[in-house]
């Protein structure tokens, strides 16, 4: 399970209205018609929220434009939550679509239970906040992902040869397009990742369910009245405010890792530990015991941790027995691959 929240980007070239990313999650949407699918494509998807399905995009752009009273224009108006579900935890899944939608729902009670805040007396309840949701079943590489990266010499090599071919063509360059041509063809085939036979570049849909979840939740409460910032820099605090005690803070922690649980609950999915937000705290904490604690569990187990290290790009040397053989040099190694994988999102933690 991997989990951002970001706020919403609030630039020159960035509008106030939530409008533009609304379009931008209709994208899988478009030139979509519901009775002319490709067999095994999924349908159109709408957005969603605790209580309604097919919920309109003008909808979803009124209610979160207009629910901004007293916030500056520096301020921003609502934060989005991407929840992209590892490949693992995707199989388990009966209906990616259908399944995804209850566990956005249950995940919203996490969320609010995250926050330190009171509304007249009472804990920040699921009927406080304004959110809308949305299932995507696409993704496609970007420029951070591992194989684009390591992809990224090949295509160098690739454009230059290009750029080449186009000048020769010119009469500004002496050269051989044919030869030029048989490079850029060894280079295509040589390049470390490829999906179908053709070269891995950004922009490149990924094979495979890829189905994730992106919410849009609003900064002030349904009520229009508090700020609710997941942003907030403090956990849980108390401040005087009018001469008023008021508690504050949001807790991310504490929300990623009820998040994870009630996937798990959920589902009745048995985490393995290399995929656990506890693993990745573990991993940034203190490296030794990240893999101590790897080499520690049961002899499936580890082969499984193992196995989605692997697949996630981490290259993996020959790893001792027992941890009292576990080298320094070895953990460097393994936390440079674990790190990059982290960084790009391919471990789903």
């Amino acid at each position: 399970m991997y989990i951002t929240i970001t706020p919403q980007k609030l630039t020159e070239t960035y509008s106030q209205s939530v409008a533009d990313f609304v379009d931008y999650l209709e994208k899988e949407n478009d030139n979509l018609e519901q009775n002319d699918l490709p067999a095994g494509q999924a349908g159109m998807e709408h957005f969603f929220n605790q209580y309604a399905d097919e919920i309109s995009t003008e909808q979803v752009v009124k209610d979160i434009n207009e629910n901004t009273s007293k916030l500056k224009r520096d301020e921003p108006k609502f934060y989005s939550i991407t929840v992209n579900p590892s490949k693992y935890e995707l199989s388990r899944l009966q209906n990616s679509s259908e399944d995804l939608k209850v566990y956005t729902r249950a995940l919203m009670h996490d969320y609010v239970t995250s926050f330190n805040r009171e509304l007249n007396g009472k804990p920040i309840s699921i009927d406080d906040i304004k959110y809308f949701a949305k299932i995507e079943h696409q993704r496609t590489f970007k420029g951070t992902d591992r194989q684009i990266i390591a992809n990224q010499p090949y295509a160098t090599k690739i454009l230059q040869l290009k750029q080449d071919i186009r000048k020769v063509n010119r009469g500004e360059l002496d050269g051989n397009v044919s030869q030029m041509k048989s490079q850029i063809e060894k280079l295509e085939k040589e390049a470390p990742h490829q999906q179908n036979g053709k070269r891995i570049v950004q922009g490149m849909k990924k094979d495979g369910n890829q189905s994730h979840i992106h919410i849009i939740v609003s900064r002030k409460d349904a009520s229009n009245s508090i700020s609710l910032s997941p942003g907030s820099k403090y956990k849980s605090s108390e401040v005087m405010m009018n001469g008023k005690l008021v508690k504050r803070g949001f807790d991310r922690d504490a929300f990623i890792s009820k998040a994870e649980k009630t996937f798990d609950t959920t589902f009745s999915y048995k985490r393995n530990y290399a995929e656990s937000y506890q693993s990745k705290k573990d991993f940034v904490k203190d490296p030794k015991l990240y893999f101590s604690t790897l080499l520690g569990l049961p002899s499936t187990e580890k082969a499984l941790a193992f196995k989605i290290l692997a697949k996630s790009g981490v290259h993996m040397p020959t790893i001792p027995t027992n941890k009292v053989q576990l080298a320094l040099k070895v953990i460097n190694k393994l936390k440079r691959g674990v790190d990059i994988a982290i960084k790009s999102g391919s471990i789903g933690i």
